[in-house]
Parts: structure tokens; C-alpha cells; sequence
């Protein structure tokens, strides 16, 4: 299974399904726009690996490496 962070920068990937079933987690991923078949494009990290910048339905959102690694990619 490969997750959303373990993109490359610049790598673009299509979300298949969003992990966590029945946390608040889940819900505000999905309200942030993390949909299952939305494009999504890595921008960049910070420095020290957390957090990561993605490019979601035309803008930017930056999320923890944890909550990225609840959303599987193909």
C-alpha cells in the first residue's frame, strides 16, 4: 500500500481511500478536499521532513506526515 507521504516532490498521485474510519481525522481530510479520485501534487517538505505541502483541487494545503500516511495513493 503506498500512502500520500511517500510521494516525491513533484510526483502526482490519484487518492484511493482515506484510512481511519471513524475519527475526526477523517472527516476534516475530507473536508479539506482529500476526496477518493482526486489529484493530488506534492510541492514540497520542510526541512526537518514534517510538515508536507500538497496541491489539492487547485491550492495548497499542508498537513503532518502522520495524517498524510492515512491516505492511500496509487
Amino acid at each position: 500500500m503506498k500512502t500520500l507521504d511517500s510521494l516525491k516532490t513533484g510526483e502526482v498521485a490519484k487518492v484511493i481511500k482515506l484510512h481511519g474510519e471513524g475519527t475526526s481525522l477523517r472527516r476534516r481530510l475530507l473536508d479539506m478536499g482529500i476526496t477518493p479520485d482526486t489529484e493530488i501534487t506534492k510541492v514540497r517538505t520542510a526541512p526537518l521532513g514534517d510538515p508536507i505541502e500538497f496541491n489539492v483541487r487547485g491550492y495548497f494545503l499542508t498537513i503532518r506526515k502522520s495524517d498524510a500516511s492515512l491516505v492511500e495513493i496509487k
